[in-house]
Formats: structure tokens, C-alpha cells, sequence
């Protein structure tokens, strides 16, 4: 593995020639992401619960709208994933993985989607606890296990 010397990126960046900043820029977002992917998905009914906060800021608009599709692609990603590495499978994980590939996330898709969060996390007339991450048992699709 290469090591570098630690040197404040930003210093790097300005040192770099135009034509290769694109390159490093290529290179770091790729280390982020890798590294980000190595981290495990949090536990299901954590994912569970972080939808639940991600959507009720969208509807509530509590920040600027980048920051609020930031904070709900995050969740979804996190839900989609602890999803994958749990073997759940409903009707919330589904939307998770439909919803989360949707770029760029308009204000109304962002809406929509916060709205059928809640809506499968805490069911008209149940007593579910998203922050338990126990989803409703009418939210299983059917033919899944």
C-alpha cells in the first residue's frame, strides 16, 4: 500500500496542474468511497430509524434542500443496505432500493418518498415502533421470504 505524507489536500489540489486535478479528484472520491463502503451497515432497526428522522426533516423542511437530499439518500442507502445484510425483505426495504438509485432526487420525489417512509414505518392505526425497527407485519410483499 502507498503512503503519502500528510499534506492538507487543499494544499495538493492548488498544486496540481488543471488537467490533473480531475484525475485526483477521480482518485479520492473512489478511496472515499471504498472506505465507505468497507464500514458495516448499521442494524436494521438503527436504518430503520434514521429513514424515520431523514423523512420527517424532508416534510418538515429542517434545512436546505441539498442537505435534506443528502440526509434522506444517506438513509435510504443505509436502510437499503442493512436491509441486504440482514435478509429483510418488506415492503420498506423495497422502497429503499427503488428509491435510492433515483437521481437527481427532485423535491417532490423527496416528498413522495419521505411520505411512504412513514407510512410503512408507522401504519394508520399501529402501534409500531420505528425506533424499535419493528416494521408491520401487512408490510411483507408477498412471494418473499
Amino acid at each position: 500500500m502507498i503512503q503519502f505524507p500528510m499534506i492538507p489536500s487543499v494544499r495538493v489540489f492548488q498544486l496540481l496542474r488543471p488537467s490533473s486535478r480531475l484525475a485526483g479528484l477521480g482518485a479520492a472520491l473512489a478511496l472515499f468511497s471504498a472506505s465507505a463502503a468497507s464500514a458495516a451497515p448499521p442494524a436494521y432497526p438503527q436504518a430503520v430509524a434514521n429513514s424515520e428522522a431523514a423523512a420527517r426533516a424532508v416534510l418538515a423542511r429542517a434545512g436546505r434542500e441539498s442537505c435534506l437530499r443528502g440526509k434522506l439518500t444517506r438513509a435510504l442507502l443505509e436502510l437499503s443496505n442493512s436491509c441486504e445484510a440482514s435478509g429483510t425483505r418488506n415492503s420498506l426495504c423495497s422502497l429503499a432500493d427503488k428509491a435510492v438509485v433515483v437521481t437527481p432526487m427532485s423535491l417532490t420525489f423527496m416528498d413522495d418518498t419521505s411520505h411512504q417512509l412513514l407510512d410503512l414505518i408507522r401504519p394508520v392505526g399501529s402501534t409500531t415502533q420505528a425506533s424499535a425497527g419493528r416494521v408491520a407485519p401487512e408490510t411483507e410483499m408477498p412471494g418473499e421470504p
